[in-house]
């Protein structure tokens, strides 16, 4: 990729990093040692010209990583994107043009298919949430359940679905959980001493997020000074009413207030309603479907 491409999906060196080694891994797996014996019947001088379409509405994304395999697998071949990352796609619609020496074309088709059909998959998943609570004022945030090797990635889809990164991983921002408000003594007697112990230790301005689950938890959560406070699993109506609580006590200076826990396409526009600034869904990324893309080649001798 060049280096806007990088820009774009990762912004530390130790993210493009990753990338380069899932990438490298995807093409080891299916390409081995001997690389494609099928291909060997296609005659070293046939060239390839294929159309990438869409076989069903969606979001796309990773449209520079499927470049990047197609070309370390065969760099004497073209990709041309007809759209772009983050761009709806309706059914049938041109994505990109490929042409270059069949082989190599149809070595990296499958590997530079699945990068391509699962991001666009996260990327509409998290497109329809989006739009689900279009208007309400609360976004639409990633979690960390994602394939292991795929965070950036999967986070870049969430992105170009309209939707915003969440902690990257355990190192840039603290959430304490139900398991660590434990060995400080639970909720909500747990949580000042659990906060106090963030600012202590954490690197300086790190975020502090604490989940909380009752009303008590939450108001102890923004009595402590906590910068995110979630509510997992609640009810509605105990949603709402945390919301309230949590912004009278804490007038113009209120934490902000995240969802979490059994969210879905059903009722995340009444979870936004209470008046959440954040909603997080695992769902988008660790179980989206792929969007269905296909590439139909045309073969040419040359």
């Amino acid at each position: 990729m060049n280096a806007s491409d990088w820009e774009k999906i990762a912004t530390r060196p130790l993210e493009v990093e990753a990338i380069d080694r899932l990438v490298a891994l995807a093409l080891e797996e299916d390409l081995g040692e001997r690389g494609d014996v099928t291909g060997r019947i296609v005659p070293s001088e046939a060239r390839a010209r294929g159309r990438l379409v869409a076989r069903q509405e969606g979001t796309i994304a990773g449209l520079a990583l499927a470049r990047d395999v197609l070309l370390r697998v065969e760099p004497g071949a073209t990709f041309e994107p007809a759209v772009r990352d983050g761009e709806r796609v309706s059914t049938g619609a041109l994505v990109a043009t490929i042409e270059g020496p069949a082989r190599g074309v149809l070595a990296a088709e499958r590997t530079m298919l699945n990068f391509l059909q699962r991001l666009s998959g996260i990327a509409t998943a998290t497109r329809r949430f989006v739009d689900a609570i279009s208007g309400t004022g609360a976004r639409i945030y990633d979690t960390r359940k994602t394939p292991p090797g795929w965070r950036v990635l999967s986070k870049y889809a969430v992105r170009c679905g309209g939707g915003e990164s969440h902690r990257i991983g355990l190192h840039d921002q603290v959430l304490v959980k139900d398991n660590h408000l434990v060995v400080f003594g639970g909720e909500p007697a747990g949580i000042s001493p659990a906060v106090a112990a963030s600012r202590r230790t954490a690197p300086p301005g790190t975020p502090v997020e604490i989940e909380v689950t009752t009303l008590a938890g939450a108001l102890a959560a923004a009595s402590a000074g906590a910068d995110i406070i979630l509510l997992d699993n609640m009810r509605e109506d105990e949603m709402a009413r945390a919301v309230l609580e949590v912004r009278r006590a804490k007038p113009g200076r209120a934490p902000a207030l995240e969802a979490s826990g059994g969210v879905t396409l059903e009722n995340v526009r009444r979870i936004a309603e209470t008046g959440v600034d954040r909603i997080s869904v695992g769902w988008i990324t660790h179980s989206a479907p792929a969007l269905d893309l296909a590439l139909d080649f045309e073969l040419e001798s040359g």
